[in-house]
């Protein structure tokens, strides 16, 4: 199938190489110029695993192909995927001038019968508003189809969850549009769900926030054994073996962070205002996160009794691991927080520090691990690298000043951490 896919970012990239190593012909657009020149010179502009290989593989076979030149690509493709950002504005209301532009420019220059998918994540009615603007600059008009095909991408395994999905949740008005994203989709041999679209955009939001309350939930339940004597991990282990419950997203830490959970919560926050209903449960999981992190801060503050001047080993930037990807990481409010305080920083992360260093200027960068650990008075955890699970802690306590660590992601066993010699602080475990 001719498959034109508008945006190049973390979704619109994944999205254009996965159908093209499905054997499509795809097209990517993009308004970025830098960011097609260099995706047209084999280099890839995020950290993705899987993704390089695919994206070079398919360009090589002339099914994946990359350009700024949007109203060629739909001149040339049956189904056009809208994956362009719809970042929060200052309300926290998704700013969808992206997505509107795009519609617009879609309903100018088609001249057959398109299906138009939006795939970025928007409010519910957003098929709805895309439809009317489509029908308002329908030049030609011809016919046409709005579907919603929410991702459910998860950063550092995006290629994975493509290609072997949970579901494929599809919105549709039309018997046309439905039978052509069933042709599309049928080679993954994965569960289809069909649905009105106003339900499919709402499965999204509804899915990422309640993943967030997940975390949240867990990371009240951590401060309740902190408080108790109670061990998080135990607990965790017990509610995920409730297959009602399930063991993922049960692990305590610093909070959720990227572009989506806090986006999206912020978002159908906003959309639920607007219908007038009042989500507290969702403004609870935020109140939560945020908490999370300012608790996270005050461990470090009550175990080295003055920041000011310390020095402090920060391994791990990025939200999550295998990606590099800083949008709203947790790294960056406990970050300003110490700085705030007077501490001197020096961090190391496998792939995000050159986009920490378009926020942070007065951080100095480590080469490795054990760089960030040499003469700190204490070193934290901020991102769950495998790399970090598999340090070398002797060689580590030899490097230090001071030897402690107070560990965000719950990493280490703590009768392991203390039989080295360390002084260790986690979140919500029995450590000392």
């Amino acid at each position: 199938m001719k498959i034109a896919v508008a945006g190049a970012g973390y979704v619109g990239l994944v999205t254009a190489a996965c159908f093209a190593e499905l054997g499509n012909d795809v097209i990517c657009i993009d308004i970025d110029e830098e960011k097609i020149k260099k995706l047209n010179n084999n280099q890839i502009p995020i950290y993705e695993p899987g993704l390089e290989e695919i994206v070079i593989r398919n360009k090589k076979e002339d099914r994946l192909k990359f350009t700024t030149d949007l109203k060629s690509a739909i001149k040339n493709s049956e189904i056009i995927f809208i994956c362009v950002g719809t970042p929060p504005k200052e309300s926290g209301e998704a700013d969808l001038s992206y997505v509107e532009n795009v519609a617009r420019t879609i309903a100018e220059v088609m001249d057959s019968y398109k299906v138009i998918v939006e795939k970025s994540t928007v409010p519910v009615h957003t098929g709805d508003k895309v439809a009317k603007s489509i029908k308002a600059y329908n030049k030609h008009k011809v016919d046409f189809d709005v579907v919603s095909n929410p991702e459910f991408l998860r950063e550092g395994s995006a290629v994975t969850d493509f290609m072997q999905p949970d579901r494929v949740v599809i919105g549709c008005e039309s018997e046309k549009a439905e039978q052509i994203m069933k042709k599309l989709y049928e080679p993954l041999k994965k569960p289809i769900l069909f649905t009105d679209i106003k339900s499919a955009e709402i499965i999204k939001h509804a899915s990422n926030s309640f993943l967030a309350t997940k975390i949240s939930f867990i990371n009240a339940i951590a401060n309740i054994c902190e408080i108790t004597g109670a061990d998080v991990e135990k607990v965790a282990e017990g509610m995920g073996l409730d297959k009602r419950i399930g063991k993922q997203f049960l692990n305590a830490g610093i909070g959720y962070g990227g572009f989506c959970f806090p986006k999206d919560a912020e978002a159908f926050i906003r959309i639920a205002e607007k219908i007038g209903y009042d989500f507290k449960l969702l403004k609870a999981t935020q109140e939560i996160n945020t908490n999370q992190k300012a608790d996270f801060v005050k461990k470090i503050e009550k175990a080295l009794w003055v920041v000011k001047g310390k020095a402090i080993g920060v391994l791990g930037l990025a939200f999550k691991p295998n990606t590099d990807d800083m949008r709203f990481a947790p790294s960056i409010d406990i970050i300003k927080a110490l700085q705030k305080e007077g501490a001197k920083l020096k961090a190391y992360d496998p792939e995000a520090m050159e986009r920490s260093k378009a926020i942070f200027k007065d951080i100095e960068y480590c080469s490795n691990p054990y760089d960030a650990a040499k003469d700190a008075d204490a070193l934290i955890i901020l991102t769950e690298w495998n790399e970090f699970k598999e340090l070398d802690l002797n060689r580590i306590k030899s490097l230090m000043k001071h030897n402690l660590i107070v560990d965000g992601r719950n990493i280490y066993n703590p009768e392991d951490v203390k039989k080295s010699g360390f002084s260790y602080i986690s979140i919500g475990r029995r450590d000392a």
